[in-house]
C-alpha cells in the first residue's frame, strides 16, 4: 500500500517562494505532529513484521501505545522540551562557503553533528526511551555499529533514569574504542558480539536474540530497519531533521533546494532529511551508500547490489549470496556496514523518488579530509560519504544543495588521517 506523509507545513508549501521567518517552536513540534496515512506496516511491498510469536504481541502492544501516546499533548510537549533544552535543537543549517566555491554549487550542511552526543541518533533515542519509560519498562537494550546510537542510548538512559545494555560487534568495538569508553562512562553495559563478521548485523542479531529471551525489556532500534512498528517510529522521531531544514532553507534562500543528499546505512538520518521533501517533485533526492574498497567488487551498497528478502524481521533489500542468504557487508564506516536497509528507502528506490549511489572508502576519506580543511568541520566518516557524493554530482552545476551532516568525526580521526 502506498505511503503518504502529511507534513505540517501547508502554509509554507503554498507560499514557498516568499521569505520565511524561522519559528523554533513550529519546527520542533512538526515531528510529533507528523502523521502517516494508510499505514499497515508496509511501504508498498516492503516492510511488515516477520517475528516469532513471542515478539508479535509485544510489537503490537508497542505499536498501539506509540500511536496513542503521540497523539497526546503531554507527550509531545515533554519530548519537544527535551529536544530544546537537552539536545540543543534546532540544529543549524550552515552555508559552507568554502566547500561551495570548491564544488561549484551552493552547499548547505544540516548540522546534526552539533547535537548533544554528536549525531542525529539522539533524536530517536530520546523519543523511544521516553516512550519506554511511560510504558513502565525497566531495562533498555540496543545495538550499535559506529557507536553513535549506543552513546545516544546510554546518554538518554542516564538522563531518564533507566539501565541499558548495548550490543556491539567486537570489530566495531575495536575501531570505535572511544565511543565504547563513552558508553561505559555513561553507565551502559557494553556487550561484545563475537559471532559472524562481528559488526552491526551481528550486533542486531544478538540484540534481537536477547529480546526474544527477555521480551519484558525494551529494544531500542537505532535505524529505520527491523519489524513494524520500528521503521514508523524511527522515521517519526527523525523527521525533525527534514522539517527543520525545510523551514530553514526557505528562510535563508526563499526557495526549496534543487537537491538533498544523505548517507545511507540502515537509513535513519537519510529518511529524517528526505521526509519533508517527498512531495516536492522538483527536489531531487540522493542517498550515498558505503561502497567499500572497490565498487566493482561491492560488498556494502545494499540498494545497488542487494535483492529483496526477509531479513531481521522485515522485507526489504539485503546483500545476499547466490542462494539468497544474507552476507556480511564491508565498509570503512561502521554505521554503513550493514547488509539490510530501511523498507522506506527500498520503496523510494523502486518508485524512483530517490536515487542511491555507491561511494568507496577512499572517496569518503578524501571528503572527510577535504571538509575538515575547507570548513573547519570534521564529519563522521559515515557523513563523509554524502559529502563525497556531492563532490561527484554537483561539480560546477550551480545547484542549491542540502547535505545532512549526520554526525561529527572525532571517533574517526585516528583511522582517517
Amino acid at each position: 500500500m502506498t505511503f503518504f506523509i502529511t507534513i505540517i507545513y501547508k502554509q509554507i508549501k503554498n507560499d514557498k517562494m516568499k521569505n520565511v521567518t524561522f519559528n523554533t517552536e513550529t519546527a520542533i513540534e512538526v515531528a510529533p505532529l507528523q502523521k502517516m496515512l494508510n499505514y499497515n506496516g508496509n511501504y508498498g511491498k516492503f516492510g511488515g513484521a516477520f517475528v516469532p510469536d513471542v515478539l508479535a504481541a509485544q510489537l503490537q502492544k508497542l505499536s498501539d501505545f506509540f500511536d496513542e501516546i503521540t497523539k497526546t499533548e503531554a507527550f509531545k510537549t515533554e519530548y519537544v522540551q527535551i529536544l530544546k533544552d537537552f539536545v540543543g535543537r534546532p540544529s543549524s543549517l550552515y552555508l559552507a562557503k568554502n566547500l561551495s566555491n570548491y564544488i561549484g554549487s551552493k552547499i548547505y550542511l544540516k548540522r546534526e553533528d552539533l547535537n548533544h552526543t554528536g549525531s542525529h541518533k539522539i533524536n530517536n533515542a530520546i523519543g523511544q526511551i521516553l516512550l519506554a519509560k511511560k510504558m513502565g519498562v525497566k531495562e533498555i537494550i540496543a545495538e550499535t555499529g559506529a557507536g553513535q546510537h549506543g552513546v545516544a542510548t546510554a546518554t538518554a538512559c542516564a538522563f531518564l533514569g533507566l539501565p541499558c545494555k548495548i550490543f556491539m560487534g567486537a570489530v566495531d568495538m575495536e575501531r570505535q574504542a572511544l565511543n565504547v569508553r563513552r558508553m561505559q562512562l555513561l553507565g551502559a553495559e557494553v556487550i561484545a558480539c563475537t559471532s559472524g563478521n562481528q559488526t552491526l548485523k551481528d550486533a542486531v542479531d544478538t540484540a534481537l536474540g536477547y529480546y526474544i529471551e527477555n521480551p519484558e525489556s525494551y529494544y531500542l532500534l537505532g535505524s529505520q530497519v527491523g519489524p513494524h512498528p520500528y521503521p514508523k517510529m524511527v522515521g517519526y522521531f527523525q523527521s525533525i531533521i527534514g522539517n527543520e531544514a525545510r523551514q530553514q532553507i526557505l528562510q535563508k534562500e526563499g526557495k526549496l533546494p534543487d537537491s538533498i543528499i544523505a548517507c545511507v546505512g540502515g537509513g535513519s538520518n537519510a529518511i529524517g532529511l528526505f521526509c519533508a521533501f517527498l512531495d516536492d517533485k522538483e527536489v531531487k533526492i540522493y542517498g550515498a551508500e558505503g561502497g567499500g574498497k572497490d565498487i566493482k567488487n561491492n560488498t556494502a551498497a545494499t540498494l545497488n547490489y542487494g535483492k529483496p528478502i526477509i531479513f531481521q524481521g522485515t522485507y526489504s533489500y539485503c546483500l545476499t549470496d547466490d542462494d539468497n542468504n544474507p552476507i556480511a557487508s564491508k565498509s570503512i564506516a561502521a554505521g554503513l556496514d550493514y547488509p539490510g536497509i530501511s523498507p522506506q528507502h527500498a520503496y523510494l528506490k523502486d518508485t524512483n523518488r530517490a536515487t542511491y549511489f555507491s561511494v568507496t572508502d577512499n572517496q569518503a576519506i578524501e571528503a572527510y579530509q577535504l571538509l575538515s580543511r575547507l570548513e573547519g568541520i570534521t564529519p563522521a566518516i559515515e557523513s563523509s560519504h554524502a559529502v563525497a557524493l556531492a563532490l561527484k554530482l554537483m561539480k560546477n552545476k550551480n545547484q542549491l544543495v542540502i547535505i545532512n551532516l549526520s554526525g561529527r568525526g572525532d571517533k574517526d580521526v585516528e583511522r582517517n588521517m
